[in-house]
């Protein structure tokens, strides 16, 4: 079996990158041949031998919309002008204007931009009217690519559920969630004298990027002046950000603690003792199943498509992701019984053993395998 994924990025620095790479690395272990046409190809999918690179580069365009209109237009050229090397095409949204036989869906603009005009709320200014052109026109996009595909995967039931407004036909549309990498997240006790957090105290972990009103800090700053025996670690970049300042004024300084942008997730999450990530819109929300892989109880909302494998065992999830009361009433419970913790976190380890990414990307495979037979009986 041959199988070109056309994608912006295949590699292991998360989100959809990380997806497409571990798709990938499965369908080269089971020995098919990989066309990988792409912006960003990981080293280790560059060197193996089934693997044939084809690189778009777009770097040089000045906005991602002007970018992702630049890919499109090359891969489709691309994929046409070779249509008979592979013999199945996987896309992941909105990346190119051929047809795909499988697309991969890990967000949908069209449910982020009812949230957005409903009061979500995005950034002021030129950067604001940016992000809602930039939102508006990926939802028309998505959609004329939705629909000319055969088969979509959608990365949780939350996004099953959207796309049933966007494509005629519910049959094509199959569910696979998203893995975890279980050899880097994995439950134990981390050093905070190496990160420069207090130790002694209570404290929770968010990670995201903390620029957007998407992934929610406000929130969650908000109901932290209302615990006060809690520290959180901010895990994201700063640049740009104003929830440093929010934190100053709500009088956080000593109990929010932003930590930048790190490689090192995994060992702040074994230094913390709960995950905090009650974002307002995440089809998935893989740091939610990383935080679950680290031992860690959860506390998300339904907005996360992530919530669908968090249990009452192991965390809880709002019914509202803007419900600071709520959220309060979640802090102090996990910050007044570290036995309750222990107990959510280890049932939170045990559901993320069922989602590891070889178990996920085996889905994907043997889906490739089973539409690419039925092309042949036809």
């Amino acid at each position: 079996m041959k199988i070109a994924i056309v994608t912006h990025n295949l590699d292991r620095k998360g989100g959809q990158g990380q997806v497409n790479y571990e798709i990938a690395q499965e369908v080269l272990r089971q020995g098919h041949q990989l066309i990988m046409i792409a912006s960003n190809i990981d080293s280790d999918l560059r060197q193996h031998p089934l693997a044939i690179c084809v690189f778009i580069p777009v770097h040089g365009w000045p906005t991602q919309l002007l970018r992702n209109l630049i890919f499109a237009w090359r891969s489709s050229y691309w994929l046409h002008k070779h249509l008979q090397s592979f013999d199945l095409a996987v896309a992941t949204g909105f990346t190119t204007w051929a047809s795909a036989d499988v697309n991969i869906v890990q967000f949908v603009h069209s449910a982020w931009l009812r949230l957005v005009f409903c009061g979500a709320g995005l950034e002021k200014g030129f950067y604001g009217i940016y992000q809602r052109l930039y939102t508006a026109i990926n939802a028309w996009l998505e959609k004329k690519s939705f629909r000319k595909s055969k088969v979509i995967v959608a990365v949780s039931e939350k996004i099953r559920q959207e796309l049933m407004d966007i494509i005629a036909f519910k049959e094509r549309i199959y569910v696979i969630h998203n893995g975890v990498d279980l050899d880097e997240f994995f439950s134990g006790s981390g050093d905070r004298v190496k990160f420069g957090l207090p130790e002694g105290v209570a404290l929770a972990v968010f990670v995201g990027d903390i620029k957007t009103h998407r992934k929610n800090l406000d929130t969650v700053l908000m109901a932290l002046a209302e615990v006060s025996e809690l520290h959180l670690a901010v895990v994201g970049n700063t640049k740009r950000s104003k929830y440093p300042k929010l934190a100053e004024k709500l009088g956080l300084s000593g109990r929010a603690h932003f930590m930048g942008y790190r490689k090192d997730v995994a060992e702040i999450m074994r230094a913390s003792d709960f995950f905090v990530f009650p974002s307002r819109y995440d089809p998935w929300g893989i740091v939610v199943s990383e935080a679950m892989a680290s031992g860690l109880p959860i506390i998300t909302a339904k907005t996360v498509g992530a919530s669908e494998i968090v249990t009452p065992q192991c965390g809880v999830v709002l019914d509202d992701p803007n419900d600071v009361e709520g959220l309060v009433k979640a802090l102090r419970m996990l910050v007044d019984n570290s036995d309750l913790r222990k107990q959510m976190g280890q049932a939170a380890r045990v559901i993320a053993e069922q989602h590891s990414w070889v178990n996920k990307a085996k889905e994907y495979v043997d889906l490739f395998e089973e539409i690419c037979k039925s092309k042949v009986n036809k």
